[in-house]
């Protein structure tokens, strides 16, 4: 089986849309996603990801399933970097959770004084499960740390979410803190990150990533990716810090 993880096109925060760059954006990755066969289709609620997703539907005459868990994992804590306001968990500087060695453990991370107040960890466990049952219904049941091919498939199924979200799902995939994802990887908009089953044994399936965060739909096209996701390269860029 292979999974789709799509992140929405450039965002206008405050109508929960796309800016102009990101319905070009989701133009362009419409035009990619028709020439595959892809099987089946899910959709976060949120609207800067339904409307990304629906380019590619109406282009491909499909439809989506929406998914309530999709939406953003934007469970708001008590960061020790922002006594003045609660903040998501990810995008820490990083010289301050670094320091806790908690974060970088899969059964520890949730555990610190900030993510208990907010349980964190609670809502990361109801989308893993949810993400579970998904993949039971296509054929794939969790066993511990692997998955058990009930009924193994080639089917693609895309899924257009966001990034912090789809940080969890690929930190429940491989079973690491989702601390190392949101800090370690940057997703840009509306790119496409692909993991796909390995049974190397009969019936014991784990989800590998080809690719993660791909902007090839964007660049045959000139269209420079979002910096939407990112942060200054150089502290002296003229870009985002924080």
């Amino acid at each position: 089986m292979r999974l789709l993880l799509i992140r929405h096109g450039d965002p206008d925060y405050e109508i929960d849309s796309l800016t102009e760059k990101g319905w070009r954006e989701a133009e362009y990755l419409a035009e990619m996603l028709s020439k595959q066969d892809i099987d089946y289709f899910y959709s976060s609620p949120c609207g800067r990801a339904s409307d990304t997703a629906s380019v590619t539907l109406q282009k491909m005459n499909r439809e989506a399933e929406v998914l309530p868990w999709l939406r953003e994992f934007d469970i708001f804590i008590n960061r020790p970097d922002c006594p003045d306001r609660k903040r998501i968990p990810w995008d820490w500087l990083p010289q301050d959770w670094t320091q806790e060695p908690r974060y970088y453990r899969n059964d520890e991370w949730f555990e610190s004084e900030c993510m208990v107040e907010s349980d964190v960890g609670g809502e990361y466990r109801k989308v893993a499960e949810q993400f579970d049952e998904l993949l039971a219904k296509h054929g794939y049941r969790r066993d511990g740390g692997i998955y058990r091919a009930e009924r193994p498939n080639h089917d693609t199924i895309a899924l257009f979410c966001h990034f912090g979200v789809g940080s969890v799902l690929l930190s429940h995939l491989w079973n690491v803190s989702p601390m190392v994802v949101w800090h370690g990887f940057c997703a840009q908009t509306s790119s496409v990150t692909t993991v796909v089953t390995e049974e190397r044994r009969e019936g014991i399936a784990s989800f590998r990533m080809l690719a993660f965060g791909d902007t090839s739909h964007l660049y045959v096209h000139d269209e420079e990716p979002s910096f939407a996701a990112r942060f200054c390269e150089c502290y002296y860029d003229d870009t985002r810090h924080d």
